[in-house]
């Protein structure tokens, strides 16, 4: 499965790189925590994240994956929690930004569409 960054170009990269703030997260840290309010999301640069559900884990998420997304997208509470399973370099995206994004570059927008679907189907 392609991580969410492989379905850009190097220039949107930078563009999407440039919109968020690049933040380092502690190994053990949880960014998003099930059923609160989607107020940002986080795309992996390095490390590895674990996706608990009700406490037990659905996924695995590292370097290129986006996290935190499908609540902001779907105007929903979080479904999931996230912890940092090592130290995390990231991008921390608010949830205006993944809008303003997801709104103006068409390719962001079908990006978020392909992982959703592939993690609802797989």
């Amino acid at each position: 499965m392609a991580t969410f960054f492989e379905h850009f170009t190097p220039q949107e990269v930078a563009r999407i790189s440039g919109a968020g703030r690049r933040v380092k997260l502690p190994e053990g840290w949880s960014p998003i925590w099930e059923d609160t309010p989607a107020d940002k999301a986080y795309i992996i640069l390095d490390g590895t994240v674990s996706v608990r559900r009700d406490g037990a884990e659905v996924a695995q998420l590292g370097p290129g994956d986006i996290v935190g997304e499908a609540a902001i997208v779907g105007h929903k509470l979080r479904n999931a929690t996230v912890v940092a399973l090592t130290p995390l370099d990231t991008i921390h995206l608010t949830d205006a930004t993944v809008r303003q994004l997801d709104a103006e570059m068409p390719s962001f927008h079908q990006a978020l569409v392909e992982v959703a679907q592939a993690r609802m189907g797989g």
